[in-house]
């Protein structure tokens, strides 16, 4: 039976489908390991969303990444601490003969937190040694690359988020919802998108 949407049965500030809802253990994972987070912050009433790579450090439980030495990231984050971070990762399309069934396969984290700019330089070295290993582990300061310089520090300005809260959710269903009020869907439209 597809989901009551009315506003008596689910409210807007409740999450419609707890069963997707995921542990500390799945979001922890789940950061580790996702490629792209966007990152919101807000200048007074106006808010402001910048996609950026990041590194979570479980040993500190902060995320790390890195903008512009001027900028509206860096003003935003000088004017307002407050931030949330979003990461997700999609499959297939879910066609359902219910208009308010139609997904898609997802997985996601909500982080909601604290932005610190970074001044410390042996800090900023850290986050954004492990940003780069993050996404190239075969490679290593001194090595493959010149390590951080500090006219490089200078030019860039790093960040750590202080968690304070995070949620993870995922629906990686098969099958959108369904209705036996209305003729359903053809199995080559409902399997029109697998790989």
């Amino acid at each position: 039976m597809p989901k009551d949407y009315s506003p008596e049965k689910t409210p807007a500030n409740q999450q419609r489908r707890p069963q997707n809802a995921r542990d500390d253990e799945w979001t922890r994972d789940f950061l580790l390991r996702g490629q792209v987070a966007y990152v919101a912050t807000h200048w007074d009433e106006q808010p402001f969303i910048n996609p950026t790579m990041y590194w979570y450090d479980p040993d500190q439980h902060r995320i790390f990444f890195h903008s512009n030495r001027k900028g509206r990231m860096r003003a935003n984050s000088e004017r307002h601490q407050q931030v949330c971070l979003a990461v997700s990762e999609f499959g297939r399309l879910l066609p359902s003969n219910i208009a308010l069934e139609f997904s898609i396969q997802y997985a996601s984290v909500i982080v909601y937190g604290r932005l610190q700019i970074l001044e410390d330089s042996d800090e900023r070295r850290y986050a954004l040694d492990g940003l780069i290993h993050k996404y190239f582990p075969q490679f290593s300061p001194g090595r493959e690359y010149r390590p951080i310089t500090d006219t490089e520090l200078l030019r860039t300005s790093v960040y750590a988020i202080a968690i304070d809260s995070w949620s993870g959710k995922e629906n990686w269903a098969d099958q959108a919802g369904q209705s036996d009020d209305w003729p359903r869907l053809p199995e080559d439209l409902l399997n029109e998108n697998r790989d």
